[in-house]
């Protein structure tokens, strides 16, 4: 039987094709999914509003008893995993309790976000835009980077170029997420036409990763857009092909580093931040350490690390040339590369998964810049 988790629509691997009437009830799911998140962006934009309106203007601050985190059991989430398991974060919050918890699809996260049951989150950025555009600017502020790069659209062999994938069976990770927009957007470019439902002139199934990989090597999917370690495991483990590595799509015009485009970041719900700003520095300065112990540990000793905490995170380790090649694809870095953020919203726009907004004021990398080695730009987008 068909089954879905928040934040995705799944097609479940071992069934015959999905009937009409149980896609369309998916597909509903999903759509409502979006909605319902907006509706939290809303909700949070009035609570902070209000909570802006009633506070005096020097209101005193102090350290948050406990900060809720939210991130993702995924390689592209590495500085939370070494970030959490190795101490770095709670020991540079002192008192304050550091409480996790571990999301499957960004939705999700950004709706636990929104209503409160977490305080900042590690995620892909057009979920952060989406819910800053749907609150006015209210919601969500992005305070650093944590990752570029390791996303890939991995094919079947026989497809040889975009001209191939008409009529194909494509995957993303989940709808209106940063794959998702990012293949849309692609295919948009090839001239192809796409639709939120699985329609046009290629079908779209956002799908969970997991099954992603068996849809594949069961025949029923195409090809997929996913981040790493899913592009390394269907290459690696279910024989496909890398038809597109998104770094090639990005010329560094926008950032000053070529290649680079981001893939996970941290972001941090306003009215915690306005409340408890020592907790968000003492949160980014693990955050900074993390990024820091990726950069400069020697490649067999992170691996082991990171491939350690995904087991405890996602119930498995990865096979070493998996973690291998993931990591190999992958830039940790504090620099959200906010110079990207005017491109990955149009891509929403284009996409069908958001509309067009005013991006002034989604970032705050005043803390970041408190705390980092280097001097980390909002690209006129905030304040840095």
């Amino acid at each position: 039987m068909s089954t879905s988790r928040p934040g995705m629509t799944r097609i479940v691997a071992g069934e015959s094709q999905t009937p009409k009437r149980r896609r369309a009830l998916e597909v509903a799911l999903a759509v409502g999914l979006v909605l319902l998140i907006s509706v939290g962006a809303v909700v949070a934009s009035a609570v902070a509003r209000d909570s802006n309106a009633s506070a005096a203007p020097n209101a005193p601050t102090s350290p948050a008893a406990e900060l809720k985190l939210g991130y993702f059991g995924n390689i592209t989430h590495a500085p939370a995993l070494v970030g959490v398991k190795q101490g770095l974060i709670a020991k540079n919050l002192g008192d304050t309790k550091l409480s996790t918890q571990v999301f499957n699809a960004g939705p999700a996260a950004i709706e636990a976000l929104n209503a409160g049951a977490i305080d900042a989150t590690y995620i892909g950025p057009n979920p952060a835009i989406n819910s800053f555009v749907k609150s006015k600017g209210e919601s969500v502020s992005i305070i650093a980077g944590a990752a570029s790069g390791g996303a890939q659209l991995v094919v079947k062999p026989e497809i040889k170029t975009a001209a191939d994938l008409k009529g194909k069976t494509l995957a993303s990770p989940q709808l209106g997420g940063t794959q998702d927009v990012a293949l849309r957007a692609w295919l948009g470019k090839q001239g192809y036409k796409t639709t939120p439902d699985g329609g046009g002139d290629v079908a779209i199934n956002p799908t969970e990763n997991a099954q992603t990989l068996k849809l594949f090597q069961d025949g029923k999917l195409d090809g997929a857009w996913v981040p790493e370690p899913w592009a390394s495991r269907l290459v690696l483990q279910a024989g496909a092909k890398v038809l597109v590595d998104e770094k090639d799509l990005w010329d560094g015009s926008l950032t000053g580093k070529p290649g680079e485009f981001p893939t996970t970041i941290l972001i941090v719900n306003k009215k915690f931040a306005a409340e408890h700003p020592q907790t968000v520095e003492a949160l980014l300065k693990g955050h900074v350490q993390a990024v820091k112990w990726l950069n400069d540990t020697p490649s067999a000793e992170k691996a082991a690390v990171v491939n350690a905490a995904l087991k405890q995170d996602a119930g498995k380790a990865l096979a070493q040339n998996v973690i291998d090649r993931s990591l190999k694809n992958i830039v940790f870095t504090v620099d959200p590369l906010a110079g990207t953020y005017k491109k990955l919203l149009q891509d929403g726009v284009d996409a069908g998964t958001t509309k067009q907004a005013d991006l002034n004021g989604l970032f705050d990398l005043r803390a970041l810049n408190s705390v980092a080695t280097e001097k980390i730009t909002a690209a006129g987008l905030g304040q840095d």
